[in-house]
């Protein structure tokens, strides 16, 4: 009777450890800062009348509290309501709970090419490299049985489809004012490739404005219903660049609205619900308040190896905000990513080892 009981725990055991996601959607907002993250707005910044658009009292109205908690939650209610109660969230460095990029550049493509291949290769030094030789986690994911044809990726700056060497890769890129729907576009298509082409260009041919990259990443996700979507989110870094830092808030602010949209669609679609991961994170983080530093990145930037991320699934136990000291690299998140899916990610360059901590299999009983 024993004998079979424990045999029964075993089995109930496995079966509880078995793996749950099916899907996974990544999505990445570029340079958003931790700062901004774990304490929300910046009031040195947002008293600056050379970042604040003049309408200090537009950005105090709507995103300052005198209680930091409450101030991020401003700036990101879903973020720190959801996926603080369901998920993990990590990068608050004032806890001493870090995550770095690995790469010595500090800029987008370096980053972006860091967290899709689980590997830093140094050759890859500039926004403006060619197609990406290093093979990354979503054309791996792409070549196993149970996902080929179903990974797609939308990204606001044109550089995506070198990052993720399209042409090698074998899944759609639609970056920047890519065309969605090739020769024959729904109506719907059709719609948002004219507005997209129509639309207010502050950063010209290079990189379109988010909404469009967003609307057509869920027009895919209703339509195609892929099991691997990856969405970028650009213009967090491009205000921050502009030294706008109003603008750069109610980015960060409508991206974790979108994010919410995307939640709300997945726990109730069939296909989805209960069975997606998210996971969130950045490319860089950006210098500090110092010297006005914040609008910038890169290797003589202070603090602009600083990032975060977030995460929530069914594969992820329930810890929210990670509060102990620790650090994690960029490099480790397509493992991770590849994890998440069942997936062990290998190919001809190294791949760095996948946050375990994050999994329900680690929670201490």
């Amino acid at each position: 009777m024993k004998k079979a009981i424990l045999i029964l725990f075993i089995l109930l055991s496995i079966q509880t450890q078995a793996q749950k996601t099916e899907n996974i959607i990544i999505i990445t907002t570029d340079g958003f800062r931790w700062q901004e993250v774990f304490k929300g707005i910046d009031p040195a910044i947002a008293n600056d009348k050379k970042f604040n658009q003049g309408d200090s009292a537009y950005i105090y109205k709507k995103y300052a509290d005198s209680d930091t908690k409450e101030a991020r939650k401003k700036l990101m209610p879903f973020f720190w309501s959801e996926i603080a109660t369901k998920g993990q969230i990590y990068g608050n460095r004032d806890l001493g709970n870090k995550v770095d990029v690995a790469n010595p550049y500090w800029f987008s493509y370096p980053g972006y090419s860091e967290i899709m291949t689980g590997n830093v290769d140094l050759k890859v030094n500039s926004n403006g490299y060619k197609a990406n030789p290093n093979v990354n986690v979503l054309e791996f994911l792409n070549q196993q049985s149970k996902l080929k044809g179903k990974v797609a990726a939308f990204g606001a700056w044109d550089a995506f489809d070198r990052i993720l060497n399209e042409e090698r890769s074998g899944f759609p890129v639609i970056s920047a004012f890519d065309k969605v729907g090739g020769n024959k576009p729904t109506t719907s298509q059709k719609l948002l490739n004219e507005m997209r082409d129509n639309s207010f260009k502050p950063f010209h041919e290079d990189e379109c404005l988010d909404v469009f990259t967003h609307y057509q990443a869920m027009d895919e996700l209703k339509t195609k219903k892929p099991k691997v979507l990856y969405i970028a989110y650009g213009e967090t870094d491009e205000w921050a660049h502009h030294a706008q830092y109003r603008s750069y808030l109610d980015a960060a602010n409508q991206v974790d609205k979108w994010i919410q949209e995307i939640w709300n669609f997945v726990q109730n679609d069939p296909q989805y619900k209960n069975k997606t991961t998210l996971f969130i994170t950045v490319d860089h983080g950006r210098g500090d308040k110092v010297k006005a530093q914040w609008t910038d990145h890169g290797a003589d930037v202070p603090r602009a190896s600083e990032i975060w991320f977030a995460v929530m699934g069914p594969e992820i136990a329930s810890k929210g905000e990670i509060k102990t000291e620790s650090q994690f690299y960029q490099k480790q998140f397509a493992q991770t990513l590849a994890k998440i899916m069942g997936y062990d990610f290998k190919t001809s360059h190294p791949v760095e080892k996948e946050i375990s901590e994050l999994f329900q299999s680690n929670q201490k009983p």
